[in-house]
């Protein structure tokens, strides 16, 4: 079974994938959804079905200070649709913190031109949420 991280946005949200094993992390995609969770749901259960995912990982969006963001409630609620969706796929959340940065400065320095990079940000952003997950748990 695989975990699959998400990088939830208002527009757009990235979604990264481990491998059958659980060991990698990959990007998988960016779905543009401009504020249509319905969208985002539907592309969900097709990469569940085809990918036998059993946790969900949900990055939150906490200020630098450990605060909530307005983000947060936005993020909680779409935590509450994917538990109605899905009720039998786990969901861990990851404070998300820095993770747009640490992507835009992967982008810079792989030479992405700036076109591309709004494409691509949200799912690097899902990677890293990913592996701070999976880091977390091979603690455990």
């Amino acid at each position: 079974m695989r975990k699959l991280g998400i990088d939830y946005g208002d527009s757009r949200v990235g979604i990264a994938i481990t491998d059958a094993l659980g060991i990698t992390v990959q990007g998988l995609e960016t779905i543009h959804h401009h504020g249509n969770d319905k969208v985002v749901l539907k592309r969900l259960e097709e990469i569940v079905k085809q990918y036998e995912v059993d946790t969900f990982v949900i990055g939150m969006p906490i200020n630098m200070d450990g605060t909530k963001t307005q983000r947060v409630e936005v993020t909680e609620k779409f935590i509450h649709k994917l538990k109605c969706k899905f009720p039998k796929i786990q969901i861990a959340t990851v404070d998300e913190r820095l993770t747009t940065v640490a992507a835009h400065k992967t982008m810079n320095f792989l030479n992405v031109n700036k076109k591309q990079k709004r494409n691509i940000v949200d799912t690097i952003s899902a990677e890293y949420i990913l592996e701070m997950y999976m880091k977390k748990n091979e603690k455990n």
